[in-house]
C-alpha cells in the first residue's frame, strides 16, 4: 500500500493527504491517532524514504512536534508488522525503514548513513542454497555496501 506521488502539501492536498493517511491505516489494521498520522506524513507524503528513527524524530522535533524516541520507534515497529513499511538492517546496530515494502535491493553508503534503492535490473542471484529441513526460503535481502573512492 502506497500513498500516491502526486499528492503534495496545500490546503486541500493536506486535507485529502490527511483522509489518504487516515485511510491507509485503517486498511492496515491501526487506529489513526495523532501521531500515527503525523509521523505518516513524515513518512508517505514525499514518496519513497529510507530513514532511522533517530533521523525521523529529529524531523519531528524540528516541525515542534512533541514525542519520544519510545513512541517513534513503537509507531515504526507497528507500521512495519502492518506492511506499511520495510525494516532493513545495514549492520548490527543501525535499521533504516524503507516506505517500499516490495522486496528490492540496496546500497548502503557507509560513513554517510545512506541507504539507497539499487536500480532495476537490480541483482541477479544464480543460485541459492537449499534451506535447512523444514525451511523455506522466504525473502533474499542485498545490501551493497559503497565507500567512496580515494583520491
Amino acid at each position: 500500500m502506497k500513498v500516491p506521488h502526486e499528492l503534495t502539501i496545500g490546503a486541500n492536498e493536506n486535507a485529502l493527504f490527511h483522509q489518504d493517511c487516515v485511510d491507509l491505516l485503517r486498511r492496515a489494521g491501526l487506529r489513526p491517532t495523532r501521531q500515527r498520522l503525523m509521523l505518516g506524513a513524515f513518512l508517505f507524503l514525499n514518496g519513497g524514504r529510507h530513514v532511522t528513527a533517530e533521523m525521523l524524530h529529529a524531523e519531528a522535533v524540528d516541525a515542534n512536534m512533541q514525542i519520544s524516541m519510545a513512541t517513534v520507534y513503537n509507531t515504526l515497529n507497528q507500521f512495519t508488522e502492518a506492511g506499511l513499511l520495510r525494516q532493513i538492517g545495514v549492520d548490527g546496530s543501525k535499521s533504516f525503514f524503507d516506505t517500499n515494502p516490495s522486496t528490492h535491493h540496496h546500497f548502503y553508503v557507509d560513513h554517510e548513513d545512506r541507504l539507497l534503492d539499487v536500480p532495476e535490473p537490480g541483482v541477479e542471484i544464480d543460485q541459492l542454497p537449499q534451506p535447512l529441513p523444514g525451511y523455506e526460503i522466504s525473502r533474499v535481502d542485498v545490501i551493497v555496501h559503497l565507500r567512496r573512492k580515494q583520491a
